[in-house]
């Protein structure tokens, strides 16, 4: 039998605001505080970000669907313009050469001005995106944690879903639990298909508000980059600004960067 669905109507507008950026600074401490007391609000959180996630992912296929047949469209019209323009060539006297090379001429600036000229996604997250080493040798001490040294050894070399398997099977007695939880997240963020990205945020969260967690300001940035390679737009500008203004965060340069670039679409 299938579970009823979660409803989101006592919480919809509260986070509206929070996902919005609406909120005050106090608000939005409140709001994070109550996140990880309550659990029913943790779950309407975790229902809403579903949900917006996958009307995202629909309206960004829709949309990228009518841009390329806009493009078809102005192909074909350009090259029904250039073989025109050439059969009069064949025609017309030889003063019209130089007007059908004037009108291609204008065509092609026309085409140049309209082609997009900002970075793939792919290319603006290689671009901006600063992944984590791993833990370094002298942290793991594979002599006494061998399966932690495997799943750092498979992390380093991008067999991302290999060290996931090894880190899952560290007793959490021999590692810290918000670094089990951060390199989890890591780890799935790592493989950029857009549901290990989406499974990363929960990981990333929960550190990310564990503010006596040493991997808390780390946490924090890679979330943002999770919701801006999720196109949670909103999500990723906030989290990202709360990093650029942390002076103790190692992530601040890299964060105010994005920020400054034109590579975080505009809200």
């Amino acid at each position: 039998m299938t579970p009823p669905a979660f409803d989101l109507r006592p919480y919809l507008e509260e986070l509206e605001r929070f996902a919005d950026g609406q909120m005050t600074r106090a608000e939005q401490a409140d709001f994070e505080t109550r996140l990880e007391q309550d659990a029913g609000l943790y779950q309407a959180y975790q229902a809403y970000e579903q949900l917006t996630a996958d009307l995202r992912w629909v309206a960004g296929h829709e949309t990228l669907h009518q841009r390329l047949l806009a493009l078809d469209r102005r192909l074909d019209q350009r090259q029904e313009a250039l073989t025109r323009i050439r059969r009069r060539q064949r025609k017309t006297q030889k003063q019209w050469g130089v007007v059908a090379a004037v009108v291609a001429g204008a065509l092609l600036a026309l085409w140049l001005m309209v082609r997009p000229n900002t970075p793939t996604p792919e290319a603006a997250w290689a671009r901006y995106y600063v992944p984590d080493a791993g833990l370094p040798d002298d942290a793991v001490n594979e002599s006494r944690r061998p399966l932690l040294a495997e799943a750092m050894r498979q992390f380093r070399d991008e067999h991302y879903a290999k060290a996931l398997q090894n880190l899952r099977r560290v007793p959490t007695s021999s590692l810290g639990q918000d670094t089990l939880l951060y390199y989890s997240g890591i780890m799935l963020l790592s493989q950029e298909e857009p549901e290990q990205i989406r499974a990363s945020q929960p990981f990333l969260r929960r550190v990310a508000m564990q503010s006596a967690s040493p991997l808390a300001g780390r946490a924090r940035y890679h979330l943002g980059m999770a919701y801006w390679r999720n196109q949670q737009i909103t999500a990723a500008r906030n989290t990202l600004r709360s990093v650029a203004n942390d002076a103790r965060n190692p992530y601040q340069d890299a964060a105010r960067q994005l920020l400054r670039s034109n590579a975080l679409p505009q809200e």
